[in-house]
């Protein structure tokens, strides 16, 4: 287990351990140029292994939930480790947050960055092929934290991979993010059941608890008398961007109003997971032992569809022999 530090020529800070291709920091400065690490996670990289909170790592072979803990692919049922009971989520028991990735340092002009690579073999966690997978983190010169993953398969399979760093913009284990302004393009979500699994149908936000379409603090409607919002409890609920085509395009932005920190969310992927650290219950003691209580993170997890794999009128997320899967997304890191 290793941990590596980049710094971009602002003076922004990122530290990756190879243990689950893990985020373990990430500063940031305020309107008056302080810095501030704004992701949670922990002091020594191993409290990574027990966290079953997923801070910082990157969940994988399939982030999110599929229903059942199978799905069929070319006439034949797989069946996965269904550790949410009687379902499956993030990649199962040991996930792709949970196993060592190669790491390579890499330099270019104007930004730095860390390649991580992990061959999942075929079966592992239930899961068909032997999948050859790719994520590089760069932090630019003027302070975008840009990730780029890349995978194939000798067995047609789901993929889904998605970093699952929390962000306080206050500064991690500095209270809740309620206050947070958030902005999301989206014009529809996806309501789940009670186990959070996706129904299959894709709601409109205009007049839900759902509309981020203007910036709106996440704390406004979180404890809305709603249905899917009780469910979450709060938001943990795919959002959906309009005209999807694959490529990288401004979907969200998210504003600290104290200290002026601002984060642009550019993505390739057709949706976002917005949860906002509902079920964090400060039994997590986190950097310094600060303590994350419930709704001191959100998470902007760019994706596909939870239960894709099962829901044909979804975007496919089936990887065959011979095609590249590829995921980019960016946060960029302004004041205002």
């Amino acid at each position: 287990m290793h941990l590596y530090t980049l710094t971009n020529a602002s003076g922004m800070q990122m530290r990756v351990c190879d243990f689950g291709c893990i985020i373990v920091s990430l500063t940031a400065p305020d309107r008056s140029g302080a810095f501030a690490d704004v992701v949670l996670g922990y002091d020594r990289p191993e409290d990574y292994v027990p966290d079953e909170c997923h801070f910082g790592g990157m969940v994988g072979r399939y982030g999110n939930r599929i229903a059942g803990a199978k799905f069929t692919l070319d006439g034949t049922t797989y069946r996965l480790a269904a550790n949410r009971a009687p379902n499956h989520l993030h990649g199962g028991n040991v996930g792709f947050d949970k196993v060592l990735w190669q790491a390579k340092e890499l330099s270019v002009a104007g930004r730095v960055g860390l390649r991580l690579r992990y061959r999942s073999p075929d079966g592992e966690e239930g899961y068909p092929g032997n999948l050859n997978a790719t994520v590089c983190y760069w932090l630019t010169d003027d302070n975008e934290l840009r990730i780029e993953c890349s995978a194939t398969t000798d067995k047609a399979t789901p993929i889904n991979l998605t970093n699952h760093s929390y962000f306080n913009l206050a500064g991690a284990g500095h209270g809740d993010i309620l206050a947070h302004e958030l902005m999301l393009t989206a014009d529809r979500f996806v309501p789940v059941d009670e186990a959070l699994i996706p129904t299959g149908e894709l709601r409109p936000v205009e007049g839900t608890p759902f509309d981020f379409r203007q910036a709106t603090p996440i704390g406004a409607r979180i404890d809305a008398d709603d249905q899917q919002i009780k469910r979450g409890p709060g938001y943990d609920h795919t959002f959906v961007f309009p005209h999807w085509d694959g490529r990288l395009r401004p979907v969200g932005t998210l504003r600290d109003p104290p200290s002026g920190r601002y984060l642009e969310i550019l993505t390739t992927e057709p949706g976002v997971q917005l949860y906002t650290g509902n079920f964090l219950d400060g039994t997590a003691l986190g950097k310094g032992g600060k303590p994350y209580a419930r709704r001191f993170g959100v998470c902007l997890e760019t994706q596909h569809f939870p239960d894709s794999p099962n829901r044909p009128q979804f975007p496919s997320c089936i990887l065959r022999p011979g095609e590249e899967y590829r995921h980019v997304t960016a946060y960029r890191f302004l004041t205002r």
